[in-house]
């Protein structure tokens, strides 16, 4: 893949741009596989599963990583508490189907 300022058309940024989201998706699924195994770990209760102290390192963290790479961390905050918000509700259920 070229380098964004290195495409010559909006077919071949687009191209890249699919391609990049493509790999977000699929390291999303990947990442799904391992919030499901982390449940075993877990005390099986609402707040074991939501474990706000980690919850909040998360988002610092991430907060800090979108900085150090341009973005904005209020945006990658949002999109973070919605996924995280997303997998602790697949754990739940894991853990009531238990």
């Amino acid at each position: 893949m070229k380098s964004p300022e290195k495409c010559e058309s909006i077919e071949e940024v687009r191209r890249a741009i699919d391609s990049i989201d493509q790999e977000i998706i699929q390291l999303l699924g990947k990442r799904l596989g391992y919030v499901k195994e982390v449940v075993r770990f877990k005390e099986p209760t609402r707040e074991g599963i939501v474990a706000q102290e980690r919850f909040n390192a998360v988002i610092a963290s991430r907060r800090e990583w979108a900085a150090q790479q341009g973005l904005e961390p209020d945006v990658i905050e949002k999109v973070y508490r919605e996924l995280l918000g997303h997998f602790i509700n697949e754990e739940l259920k894991i853990i009531k189907n238990k």
